[in-house]
């Protein structure tokens, strides 16, 4: 989960990095003379030394690690660049957070675009279920789902390498690449033997929310990711609907394989059913709570009936959506099967010298009755599961259910 929004924490936490960054070049180049040229040769950096502030930590060590290397790698002379990078990430992986990541500048472009719905790759949202890589949710009319890859699939290898020890960073950077490309993805499903996926990398994109008219006065909504045209395609979507669909008596909201984004989209899109009532609660690890409740006037505020499709692949934002309408609304029903459950917010801090970005994990997100459902999920009052058979038939039970139940 994300947030948009500027927060004294988040100014804070950036002072420190910074400064902890400062620290680390000011100490090496500062002590030995250096200056860095980095690609395309901008202005040299000069950056004085400074002494430490804590003498709880020697980096002694690090220095000898990247003299050493330096002085003695047989593909010397080294990018700088390359390495520092590479040490801001470590230093970010050993927290042990999957969530908190470094994003180097071009990892850090191609996640905003993932967000704005238009890149190269396969179209997958990543997540880890006990320390497992796994697809969260294969996005619609993607590569990936073309190439039979399911939410809830374990990542065992990618193009021969075992995904072992690697971040949520590092795998997408190595399954991304160029529209043509091909990557094979070694795959567990369940407790059955591995098997290899070939998938050639194509353009994603993907629109966030859509709608169909289903007949007997339901609308159906698909919500696909909560990125930052998502409210302005919700609205246009509800206009729409509004419009043309003058007796709406119920909503399917479908959420399935919807792995989050930014944490105000979910509260806005929850406005639309809210009114004046509490959608999310921020909790902090100083023991503080922000409570977002909806400040705007929604158009399904009074629906008869709405229906929530969950699945594994529904995360976060998704999460956030679904608890706000369940736990304030007794006209809600959730079908489907128990959602992915990650119950932490993520505040983005992006570097405008160069471009990349740190992901920082700040505070647990409670659902308006304060249950975490971190781990854990949501289970649905109406248990659908779709078989093997329903996929290859191209038939979707859990839908169907749902549009019983609305009418």
């Amino acid at each position: 989960m994300q947030q948009n929004r500027k927060s004294s924490f988040q100014y804070i936490f950036t002072i420190f990095i910074v400064s902890v960054l400062m620290f680390f070049l000011g100490l090496y180049f500062g002590q030995r003379g250096y200056s860095v040229n980095l690609v395309n040769n901008p202005p040299k950096i000069e950056i004085l030394n400074k002494r430490p502030i804590s003498s709880e930590v020697d980096f002694s060590l690090f220095w000898e690690v990247w003299d050493e290397v330096n002085a003695s790698h047989l593909e010397r002379p080294l990018d700088p660049e390359k390495l520092l990078y590479g040490a801001i990430s470590g230093m970010v992986d050993a927290i042990g957070d999957p969530y908190t990541s470094f994003l180097p500048p071009e990892l850090n472009e191609s996640v905003n675009a993932s967000l704005d719905g238009k890149y190269e790759g396969i179209g997958a949202e990543l997540g880890f279920r006990e320390d497992q890589l796994i697809i969260v949710a294969p996005f619609e009319g993607s590569p990936a789902i073309k190439s039979g890859v399911r939410a809830g699939d374990k990542i065992i290898k990618i193009n021969g390498e075992m995904t072992v020890g690697l971040s949520i960073t590092e795998a997408v950077a190595k399954i991304r690449g160029a529209a043509g490309t091909e990557v094979v993805l070694t795959l567990q499903r369940g407790d059955a033997t591995s098997f290899d996926i070939s998938i050639v990398r194509g353009v994603i994109t993907v629109d966030s929310v859509t709608w169909e008219y289903k007949g007997d006065g339901i609308a159906y909504i698909r919500v696909s990711r909560f990125g930052g045209s998502t409210n302005a395609e919700w609205s246009k979507a509800v206009e729409e609907i509004t419009v043309q669909v003058p007796q709406l008596d119920s909503v399917v909201l479908d959420l399935r394989g919807n792995p989050g984004g930014y944490l105000q989209s979910a509260v806005y899109l929850a406005e639309e059913f809210l009114n004046k009532k509490v959608v999310v609660i921020e909790q902090f690890p100083d023991g503080n709570e922000i409570t977002l409740k909806a400040d705007r006037v929604g158009k399904f505020e009074k629906l008869p009936k709405i229906i929530i499709l969950l699945d594994g692949g529904s995360a976060s934002a998704s999460e956030i959506l679904a608890s706000a309408l369940k736990d304030n609304l007794d006209t809600v029903t959730i079908v489907g099967t128990t959602s992915f459950g990650k119950g932490t917010i993520q505040d983005v801090r992006e570097f405008k010298e160069d471009g990349s970005a740190l992901h920082v994990s700040i505070a647990k997100w409670l659902t308006p009755n304060k249950e975490w459902v971190h781990k854990k999920g949501i289970e649905p009052d109406v248990l659908v599961e779709v078989s093997d058979e329903d996929l290859a038939n191209e038939l979707d039970p859990q839908l169907d259910r749902a549009l019983e139940l609305a009418k």
